[in-house]
């Protein structure tokens, strides 16, 4: 099993590729200092399994580079490492097809079961997304004809087919996706609707005047 380590920092990719040699020595690491090396490295070498990334590095933008290598290898699974802890960035990079996102401040254990819940071909979310609405904030966060503001036009084309009673294979078939690339939206929507399942998605969908 091939990994790819994209960070600037030479001490961060050290430190994973020690840890990595120490709990899991069927790894063969391999690093990267930028986005560029990376992709050069993903076109020499190939036949990588994982690719863990960072999305704060000088001259890129993380988001972006999930992108790129997407369009390379749309098969390889992605988890962000990042120093940065705002929601709105593991939405966005999970969004930008990342399957996990994972503070720098996480301990070892979270990095090492967010890698066994990716290779398992499930979704790794942090709890800072995972945070309990505040007291008394019973209803959905969405205001009428909002849905725009706060979904991607492609969350919101899933939530139409989902809406529709579609299940994940039809959607992903409909749009030219993966089935777990659907997933990936599914529960990116269901975070940003602050909804538990797809019965409340379709409520709030019908409330926002989608269907």
């Amino acid at each position: 099993m091939k990994v790819l380590i994209v960070d600037d920092h030479s001490i961060v990719r050290d430190g994973l590729a020690a840890l990595f040699e120490q709990v899991r020595p069927d790894l063969e690491v391999h690093q990267a200092g930028d986005t560029n090396e990376g992709l050069q490295l993903l076109d020499h070498v190939g036949d990588f399994d994982l690719l863990i990334l960072d999305l704060l590095m000088p001259g890129a933008d993380g988001f972006e580079a999930i992108s790129a290598f997407g369009l390379k290898r749309p098969d390889l699974p992605v988890i962000v490492l990042s120093s940065s802890e705002d929601p709105d960035d593991v939405r966005k990079a999970l969004a930008s097809g990342a399957l996990g996102y994972v503070p720098k401040s996480a301990s070892q254990y979270v990095l090492l079961s967010a890698i066994n819940l990716v290779m398992n071909g499930d979704l790794y979310v942090p709890p800072l997304v995972l945070a309990k609405r505040s007291e008394g904030d019973t209803e959905p966060r969405c205001a009428p004809n909002a849905l725009d503001k706060i979904l991607t036009p492609r969350q919101l084309q899933v939530l139409i087919l989902l809406c529709e009673g579609n299940p994940n294979k039809i959607i992903a078939a409909k749009l030219e996706l993966s089935e777990k690339t659907v997933k990936t939206h599914i529960t990116l929507i269901f975070k940003a609707l602050n909804v538990a399942n797809r019965i409340q998605a379709v409520k709030v969908a019908q409330r926002a005047g989608l269907i």
